[in-house]
């Protein structure tokens, strides 16, 4: 029995196929460990969002031949998919699989450790002509080819317990200036309703009360090209998961802010087990750097979309993501986001300061802002962060509320049971019962702490 240790990177997507990677090893036999721990193999699930993210990726996997020289070590995803040179001139990696080879990992390892080390640790063999190699100082590239067939996965359990993030759609044809991930996963592909269906079913006979539909560019699902989101079956998606006995929750990855119409939203809000909580990518509040960053929308569009969810739902969650220092970014155009961010009240907003991505058109854009003024950036938009999440959770205290519990926490030594409103307010209830996995209807009384909200059910 060999050792395996994986280390996941990156997005909601990446760790659901690293969660899957985890389980169909273990189903061969393989023993799973802590990443801190000595192991035979280690599988770092990389991610190339940006140069920093690079830079991770690099750094797991040399800890990882560090912490074991004689050890297997296996970069696998969106930086194999672009860094192919790095890849093949970094020494600490044994084994290279691109996105689309994820499913194959124990077929691909049998085969590597047959012809490397004459070792054989599982009963699956991947036949020679099954995929494209090549070697290079000792390296084995697994087929890193973009496809436009979606990589059949499915989930019976995940590294959360009451939650299931389910990746339902993959690819992305945005080309959005600054993202490289068009290129590292490819153009859109979608899973079929029937094996979403089948895997939310699985999930729920297990235990979970909450699933999360989430993609690469989910808004994207069920079209096969184009950016007309009217083609989109998302929708038809979601109704088809609220029929599912035993799953009492549905929430959504990131939506593009132009499937968000009157009948869209009137379609969602006819789901009652679709949570209020919707993540709608700004990226910026001003025009022109919307327009340099290659987003399809102006801010003036993205307002009426907000303002059609609020239509339809009662103070929803409404979040977003923010990058400050985008190239050519003056003080005028980032006050011009600010006030756009404050008109329009986020519930919580993930500032980013724009990384520079080699092989994007905005890499070699002119005006690239010196990372001082990202930082003061940055930081103005934090503070107004922590002041409009401070405001919205306001907005419920004394009001009833309904609680799935997730975990146990010890706040100032004290056990609490801590879970999610379905506007995902964070909520604890101080008992030492575990209730994971159970919902509750009550109060949220006050704050506890910086960010969550003491709750008292109404019977228990």
């Amino acid at each position: 029995m060999k050792s395996v240790a994986f280390h996941n990177l990156g997005c909601k997507v990446n760790g659901y196929e690293m969660d899957f990677m985890q389980q169909i090893l273990q189903e061969k036999g393989y023993k799973i460990v802590p990443f801190d721990a000595k192991a035979d193999i280690y599988i770092v699930n990389t991610c190339t969002v940006t140069n920093i993210a690079d830079r991770k990726s690099r750094q797991m996997l040399h800890r990882a031949k560090k912490m074991n020289p004689d050890s297997v070590v296996v970069a696998v995803g969106c930086y194999v998919q672009t860094g192919n040179e790095e890849v093949l001139k970094d020494l600490s990696i044994d084994l290279a699989v691109g996105n689309n080879r994820k499913k194959d990992l124990p077929a691909i390892l049998e085969e590597y450790l047959k012809k490397n080390t004459g070792a054989s640790s599982g009963d699956g063999v991947i036949k020679e002509q099954a995929f494209q190699d090549k070697t290079l100082q000792g390296k084995t590239i697994i087929d890193i080819g973009n496809t436009n067939e979606y990589e059949a996965m499915q989930l019976k359990h995940t590294a959360e317990h009451t939650r299931a993030f389910i990746k339902v759609q993959d690819g992305c044809n945005q080309f959005c200036s600054y993202c490289i991930i068009p290129y590292a996963r490819g153009r859109i592909r979608s899973r079929s309703m029937e094996e979403v269906g089948k895997e939310v079913k699985l999930l729920a006979a297990n235990g979970y009360r909450e699933v999360v539909l989430t993609g690469i560019h989910l808004s994207s699902y069920g079209m096969t090209g184009g950016n007309d989101f009217s083609q989109s079956r998302l929708l038809e998606l979601i109704q088809e998961v609220q029929k599912v006995q035993g799953i009492d929750r549905i929430r959504l990855g990131s939506l593009e802010p132009r499937i968000i119409t009157p009948e869209f939203v009137k379609g969602l809000a006819a789901c009652d087990k679709l949570c209020p909580h919707f993540h709608l990518s700004l990226q910026s509040g001003c025009n022109t750097v919307l327009k340099r960053m290659n987003r399809k929308y102006s801010a003036e569009e993205y307002y009426d979309k907000v303002c059609i969810l609020r239509e339809y739902f009662n103070h929803p969650a409404i979040t977003t993501d923010v990058i400050v220092g985008f190239p050519g970014e003056s003080e005028e155009e980032f006050k011009e986001t600010e006030d756009f961010l404050k008109k329009t009240g986020f519930y919580e907003m993930h500032i980013f300061k724009y990384s520079r991505r080699k092989g994007t058109p905005a890499a070699s854009m002119s005006g690239q802002v010196d990372e001082a003024v990202k930082n003061i950036r940055s930081s103005q938009l934090m503070e107004l962060d922590a002041e409009l999440s401070e405001g919205y959770r306001r907005e419920y205290l004394h009001r009833k509320a309904e609680v799935l519990f997730e975990e146990e926490k010890l706040i100032e030594g004290r056990h609490y049971q801590i879970g999610h409103t379905r506007e995902y307010i964070k909520a604890a209830y101080e008992t030492e019962e575990n209730l994971s996995g159970q919902i509750f209807s009550g109060t949220l009384e006050k704050p506890l702490g910086a960010d969550i909200l003491l709750f008292q059910p109404q019977t228990h």
